[in-house]
């Protein structure tokens, strides 16, 4: 699961946010495998999608992490939970996305398949209101 502000992010919610507000972010793992999993690293990449198949990452001086946008994960043991928080600084308007990849330190250990299909988070920078 992905929390941003505290809201389930889904595939068709857009999650609204104010400029200049450092945004919560949070990542549920759940490892429904019979064997723990890691070493691991999580990183969440920001882009924009310009609707004609280009992306934008080029995104430094629009946002930036609170903190790091990797995450390193020791394990995450047979039906448990690992959840790791962040939080992102919208400098600009627009609408952003969130790429999330993960870098596995051990060849050996497969990472659970679910883990690769996080849903697509959609986050709208507004002005805020005065």
């Amino acid at each position: 699961d992905i929390l941003v502000d505290g809201k389930l992010c889904d595939c068709d919610i857009v999650v609204d946010c104010k400029v200049g507000d450092p945004i919560p972010l949070e990542v549920k793992l759940t490892n429904w495998s019979k064997h723990s999993v890691g070493p691991f690293a999580l990183t969440v990449t920001p882009y924009q999608d310009y609707q004609n198949g280009v992306h934008n990452y080029e995104l430094q001086d629009a946002i930036t992490f609170v903190g790091s946008n990797t995450f390193y994960i020791d394990s995450v043991k047979p039906t448990k939970d690992s959840v790791y928080f962040g939080a992102l600084l919208f400098l600009y308007t627009g609408d952003f996305y969130l790429n999330i990849k993960f870098h596995e330190d051990n060849c050996s250990k497969e990472l659970p398949l679910s883990w690769f299909c996080l849903p697509s988070v959609h986050i709208r920078a507004m002005e805020p209101m005065v």
